[in-house]
């Protein structure tokens, strides 16, 4: 997807006020940068009805959406940390089981510690640009400027020391011929998943095309041409291997890998909007298997995959954004979106049907959220959850979330008061100071490790 620069999207969005019915709150102004949105809370599922307004309190850094009338709320959310830096946009972030790594238009990928956000060091590469990465057991994948992807090793987590595997593809060697390589990708990479019973790497560019990589052997295995548009997102379904891809051409579309080759088939194109679809997100749990897509109207469309025939039948649409929706993330029944008009929405889908309610608006953000991870805490009964964002405001933000029961409406005494005990603490010690916070003087926290690549 394009991005507007700063001037073409504030005046875009003043036009666009014009035609929506946005509630006062929402507040344009003269755009200053120090100011941030306060977004509306209401929010609609294609079954759904809207929730009343939401006011937040200032006495509390927790905030409650959307309002019930039982004063227990169901999804609790706190900002724990944000980091400025003068590098650039960030257009990644990926998670392990020991770090969170960000990429950006810098050449610098900088780690922070799980769950403490403590900041380990970075690596140097040898390109800018890190569009898209990916991160998974001992590995990260990395894409750059250079349309080449690199490989480290990050096993090493106690003085975080990684090690750079392989650039994919590889340099041909000067006395062969041709010299330029026809396997690497014409344009940038926009995405990356990984297939991990068949240890196949794929990547989806900006020149439409979709390739599949053997780490093991560090070639293409497979490449054609996915879509008219560029290929903004794409994911595996894990269990089949079913590979599904979406792009600014307004489609989405599933592909399944030829039985004993390394061709892939097209299956089933999904095309129920007209606007540039713009993230992708898989849900697959003992409820069902669904398929979540954000597009440039603000509307994220699902699909629920058939038991049986293994189809996916439109199942509806979230409607609450007001502008694109830039990234999604699917953690069980709980989808997480964030969007141009620089708010991220919880949304959880109800259990035994398709019904799914926004539980909360997320707004802390000053220009679009551009990237979106998370990783789980616990799941039983309270689900907790850490969030990571990443904004056109070159921000990067920590989020705490707490998600109760839905059968969970009136909480017992001790209970209620459990959770006013950690709405207390968190008001006491609103915002923790991990070494990677934006330093008073302005200066940045020196990152310790430095490795080239």
């Amino acid at each position: 997807m394009e991005f507007y620069g700063e001037k073409t999207l504030w005046s875009f969005m003043d036009e666009e006020r014009k035609n929506i019915n946005l509630p006062r709150r929402l507040s344009f102004g003269n755009h200053d940068p120090d100011s941030h949105f306060a977004s509306a809370r209401t929010s609609t599922s294609a079954s759904a009805t809207s929730f009343p307004q939401c006011s937040v309190s200032p006495e509390t850094p927790w905030t409650l959406s959307p309002p019930r009338t039982s004063p227990s709320p169901s999804l609790l959310y706190h900002c724990l940390a944000s980091l400025h830096r003068h590098e650039g946009n960030i257009f990644s972030i990926t998670v392990s089981k020991d770090f969170i790594f960000t990429g950006s238009e810098s050449s610098r990928i900088h780690a922070w510690k799980q769950p403490d956000c403590a900041d380990v060091g970075y690596i140097k590469a040898n390109a800018a640009e890190v569009r898209a990465m990916l991160a998974h057991g001992k590995f990260l994948f990395t894409t750059h400027g250079d349309c080449k992807i690199r490989v480290w090793d990050v096993s090493l987590t106690e003085n975080f020391r990684p090690k750079k595997i392989t650039t994919i593809p590889q340099r041909s060697s000067f006395f062969l011929y041709p010299r330029k390589n026809t396997h690497q990708h014409k344009d940038y990479i926009s995405c990356i998943a990984y297939n991990h019973a068949e240890n196949l790497l794929y990547t989806g560019s900006r020149d439409k095309t979709v390739k599949a990589w053997k780490v093991s052997d560090r070639k293409c295995v497979d490449s054609f041409v996915a879509h008219e548009g560029h290929v903004n997102s794409i994911v595996i379904n894990q269990e089949d291997g079913c590979v599904f891809t979406c792009s600014s051409d307004g489609t989405v579309k599933i592909w399944r890998r030829v039985f004993g080759e390394s061709s892939h088939i097209l299956t089933m194109t999904l095309k129920f909007q007209l606007s540039p679809v713009n993230a992708l997100a898989l849900s697959s749990s003992l409820s069902g298997c669904f398929l979540y897509s954000g597009s440039s109207d603000g509307l994220i469309n699902f699909w629920e995959k058939e038991k049986m025939s293994g189809r996916f039948n439109h199942g509806g649409f979230l409607q609450g954004h007001h502008f694109s929706v830039l990234c999604l993330v699917a953690i069980g029944d709980l989808v997480l979106s964030g969007s141009e008009d620089a708010t991220i929405r919880v949304w959880r889908r109800e259990e035994g049907n398709t019904f799914h309610s926004c539980l909360a608006v997320m707004d802390g953000h000053h220009r679009p959220v551009r990237c979106l991870a998370a990783s789980l805490e616990t799941e039983d009964p309270v689900i907790e959850l850490l969030v990571y964002s990443a904004s056109l405001d070159q921000t990067f933000k920590v989020w705490r979330v707490k998600v109760y029961p839905t059968e969970k409406v009136n909480l017992d005494n001790s209970s209620a008061n459990e959770q006013q005990s950690e709405i207390t603490e968190c008001q006491m010690s609103p915002v923790l100071s991990p070494s990677w916070a934006w330093t008073p003087d302005g200066q940045n926290a020196q990152s310790i490790n430095i490795i080239n690549g």
